[in-house]
């Protein structure tokens, strides 16, 4: 299952906010994104919201980007 994502670093809170109008699920963080932080925590969040091991879970487009394509096995 490939998730487009919309992530929002440095945020108050961690959390999935939800869906926006054109389909992209927002996503905020309160890491930073440097040294892969910001991934990593993500990777941790998507893990708990659907309910899936962390290794099932691939930032498969955006390492660098706010804008994630996201690839659950």
């Amino acid at each position: 299952m490939l998730i487009n994502l919309r992530v929002l670093p440095r945020s108050s809170k961690n959390e999935v906010v939800g869906k926006m109008a054109d389909g992209t699920i927002k996503v905020k963080l309160t890491t930073a994104p440097v040294d892969n932080k910001a991934n990593e925590s993500l990777v941790g969040l998507l893990s708990e919201y659907f309910d899936v091991p962390k290794g099932k879970i691939k930032i498969a487009r955006g390492l660098t980007s706010k804008n994630k394509v996201v690839e659950i096995k």
